[in-house]
């Protein structure tokens, strides 16, 4: 988008307070309100994935894959930011090469860079920097279905190509200019982010194959205080999730930061009610997951929604998850034949379809004028159709729209992560082996995440030794065997 310095010419600039005067790295068109919520909502966001999920995954899982998990999504991160501004950034968001992808291009010069931004009145690299933390988090997503067993050279292979080869497409067709953007509700990555996370971590869990044996069976976390702290980050930083998605300061962004927090709090009550009151017991993990779903659940509909709304979508996002994956997943044999380590299709596949669906039937349609403009081409929620007397037919359409984007994100990122998964698997192993599975961090990294004995040293049996020594460094000049 292009901005028209014409418009302030009927203002006298001198009006402005000293520290709000444009100058020569401030123009006209950069609203620094605006301009600095979004370095701050970006920066929340990447603080969800770095140190939040590496955080969450770290002490989620059994204490001998505590190290290889958090590095996971650690490399996940580095590895993203290269690739999105390489390459994928202008994939997800730049001209248009045909109806579902951008043409690839540098986004790192300063002509780039620093012009305006294609959303809100801000230097395009607020736009990267925002977008590329939401990448950053749908691989790292995705990664949680994975844990505990992917062979770590094989990961370093999965990540640019789904980014360039999954995530570039889900973007585009809904954000960039693609085929659904004219008129599918996703406000902040609903079905972008979370459903395709979802279908494609249940996906590469069944072409990587199951956790050993006895983690599958036994796998219980190594740091429940450390996950609180994780899911913190998380939680938190879902303030700039949904509150940046506007690109500006406005009535929308407040609107969506409180529908977070509503439907997110509600989410987490909800599903440890049914554990106190089907298993007589409450855990921390059934809260944590809770939360996780409360929170996809209302992305997709965070500022086009009444918060009367997110109540509901909290007391269904609390549930129906719940249920898929504490009922349903333990009687399919669908289910068990996949080895989803976090659940991650239960808590962001179910929640964001979910959310996404509720989305077309709560969205109300003057704050889709606010958030989307004049002339644009969204129908109203179902529900507004039916209290308000509309044509019913716009509501239909509007549903039948997110069921096709949910439809196509759900079998582009199940068929292309295969074929990823598949050209991987004929260059490397994608599961690592049987020994290094019982073993854990120590075969993947030569590192453990506790050093039980002495001063930071790690004395592992003679047999241990003999199998991991040629891979451990030496730390600081103290050797680890």
């Amino acid at each position: 988008m292009v901005y028209n310095n014409s418009q302030y010419i009927n203002f006298n600039i001198t009006d402005l307070p000293v520290a709000l005067l444009p100058d020569e790295s401030s123009p006209p068109w950069n609203n620094k309100g605006d301009s600095g919520w979004q370095l701050t909502a970006a920066s929340l966001v990447c603080l969800q994935s770095v140190p939040g999920l590496v955080i969450l995954y770290g002490g989620m899982v059994k204490k001998k894959w505590a190290v290889n998990s958090a590095f996971m999504a650690l490399y996940a991160f580095a590895a993203v930011l290269l690739c999105w501004v390489l390459w994928a950034h202008h994939m997800s968001f730049g001209t248009k090469l045909c109806s579902i992808v951008g043409m690839p291009d540098f986004a790192l010069t300063q002509n780039f860079l620093l012009i305006p931004s294609r959303d809100g009145y801000m230097p395009m690299a607020n736009y990267v920097y925002y977008q590329f933390g939401f990448a950053a988090i749908t691989v790292i997503l995705l990664a949680g279905s994975l844990l505990g067993r992917m062979n770590f050279f094989a990961w370093m292979m999965f990540v640019p190509l789904w980014l360039t080869l999954c995530y570039t497409i889900g973007a585009f067709t809904i954000w960039g200019g693609g085929f659904l953007e004219p008129a599918i509700i996703d406000y902040a990555g609903g079905f972008v982010i979370h459903l395709s996370s979802g279908v494609a971590g249940f996906t590469a869990a069944y072409w990587v194959g199951p956790r050993h044996t006895h983690d599958r069976q036994n796998f219980p976390p190594n740091n429940i205080i450390h996950m609180l702290a994780g899911a913190g980050f998380l939680w938190m930083g879902w303030t700039g999730f949904n509150g940046g998605a506007p690109f500006s300061v406005n009535e929308i962004a407040s609107l969506a930061v409180v529908n977070t927090h509503i439907c997110t709090a509600t989410s987490l009550l909800v599903w440890v009610s049914l554990d106190m009151f089907f298993y007589k017991k409450s855990s921390v993990i059934g809260a944590i997951q809770g939360m996780i779903t409360g929170l996809v659940c209302i992305t997709p509909g965070a500022g086009v929604v009444c918060p009367w709304a997110a109540i509901i979508m909290g007391t269904l996002s609390g549930s129906l998850p719940w249920y898929t994956m504490m009922v349903l997943h333990r009687k399919s044999a669908f289910f068990q034949s996949v080895d989803d380590t976090l659940g991650v299709f239960h808590t962001h596949a179910v929640a964001g379809i979910l959310g996404g669906l509720l989305s077309g039937i709560f969205a109300k349609p003057s704050l889709l004028k606010l958030m989307y403009g004049e002339g644009t081409s969204y129908g109203p929620g179902l529900v507004y159709v039916i209290f308000n007397g509309s044509d019913f037919r716009d509501g239909l359409k509007q549903m039948g729209i997110q069921v096709a984007g949910a439809a196509f994100i759900t079998v582009w990122n199940a068929v292309v992560t295969s074929l990823i998964c598949i050209l991987i698997g004929r260059i490397v192993n994608l599961r690592m082996n049987e020994e290094d599975l019982e073993i854990g961090d120590a075969a993947a990294h030569g590192e453990k995440a506790y050093a039980l004995w002495g001063d930071g040293d790690q004395k592992l049996p003679t047999s241990l030794r003999l199998h991991i020594s040629p891979r451990l460094p030496s730390i600081c000049g103290r050797q680890y065997l």
